[in-house]
């Protein structure tokens, strides 16, 4: 994977920590392209301080410690926030059990560092959004020329042409806090509308998104790369999957398959398939390579009201509001090659960390 540019990105990354959230983290820190300046975080599959818990537990785990985290807003802009503790576990990461992170919260605030971190770099700063908006809207408020200061924008969040997965209409980020989504592309808007150049934010939502669906035999591969025996990994392409031997006594592959044997079976038991949806690292993969998927510009607004569409991203796909595009949606991706990545990447990673312990 390269980045779009060539070089090194300097990226935030803004989390509900949650078990693809985890991956995401996993990925960035396995990704050399990505120079994770700090990572915010959000309540959304958790309540906030499990996220930061969780967030700067997988940090220390993946050999990323010393990457500042931010603890972010308690509750959406305007409604009760909710959580997904039966998507995601108790604690956010399964059946996993991570040990108490040791480094320290950072003293600023989410926004304090997303403001910050844009103004420092302005055109050098990547934001990569995988939970509620909550942050970014706040951040927007504080500075409003974000659009401008940051070298780009992608969120995880929305379905765009097809249906919901919290509501019929709804995805689950923006439906959390669909004020903060409103405004983060209303702020978009407005900004493109002064000023072309800057550039339109990547839509990764459930239209692509849900097609990275990640296997059993995914994870057969991930542990092989990751330095586990072949019997050991020949246990996690059969249902259930068992962390045995060599890859229960990796501290790196024990924790993705003890998180990921939990959504393996929320899916089995919701989606007909033993397996999980990895939506937010492959919005980390597709921010830095953008062959991984397809994408239209549109007009993107969001339904606020108390109806059936709650929480709704209404894109006009005919142009009917004659509003020029405020968001690059990904339309069509390729996931296997994302899996691919994801696979090597974080099998990588889990082979680095086990010769340093070693």
């Amino acid at each position: 994977m390269t980045s779009v540019s060539g070089s090194t990105v300097p990226m935030i990354l803004d989390v509900d920590t949650g078990i693809d959230d985890s991956f995401a983290l996993l990925l960035a820190c396995a990704t050399p392209e990505i120079e994770l300046l700090a990572v915010t975080t959000i309540g959304g599959n958790v309540p906030v301080r499990q996220v930061e818990a969780n967030t700067r537990a997988v940090l220390e785990l993946a050999g990323y410690g010393r990457v500042p985290v931010a603890l972010g807003a308690t509750k959406p802009i305007r409604k009760r926030l909710q959580t997904a503790e039966d998507t995601h576990g108790p604690k956010g990461v399964g059946y996993a059990e991570l040990p108490p992170p040791t480094q320290p919260l950072d003293e600023r605030g989410a926004v304090d560092v997303i403001v910050e971190e844009a103004r420092a770099r302005p055109g050098a700063v990547t934001l990569v959004t995988l939970g509620p908006l909550t942050n970014l809207a706040l951040a927007l408020e504080r500075e409003p020329a974000l659009p401008r200061l940051l070298r780009g924008w992608t969120l995880m969040g929305g379905a765009y042409g097809v249906p919901g997965n919290t509501t019929p209409t709804a995805e689950w980020n923006v439906f959390v806090d669909p004020d903060a989504a409103q405004r983060a592309f209303a702020a978009w808007a407005s900004a493109r509308e002064k000023d072309e150049t800057v550039p339109l934010p990547l839509a990764m939502g459930l239209d692509v998104t849900e097609q990275a669906r990640l296997l059993g035999e995914h994870l057969r591969q991930l542990a092989l790369r990751g330095g586990a025996r072949p019997y050991d990994a020949e246990m996690l392409a059969r249902e259930p999957v068992v962390a045995n031997g060599s890859v229960a006594d990796d501290p790196l592959l024990h924790f993705v398959v003890e998180a990921l044997r939990f959504y393996f079976e929320f899916h089995a038991t919701w989606d007909g398939f033993y397996g999980a949806v990895v939506h937010d690292p492959y919005a980390v993969a597709a921010t830095l390579d953008r062959s991984l998927v397809q994408t239209q510009a549109v007009f993107v607004d969001v339904e606020t009201g108390s109806g059936p569409a709650h929480g709704m991203t209404v894109a006009d796909w005919r142009g009917l509001t004659k509003r020029p595009p405020n968001l690059d949606v990904a339309v069509g991706g390729d996931a296997p090659a994302f899996l691919r990545l994801l696979v090597d990447r974080v099998g990588g990673l889990a082979a680095d960390r086990s010769g340093v312990a070693r």
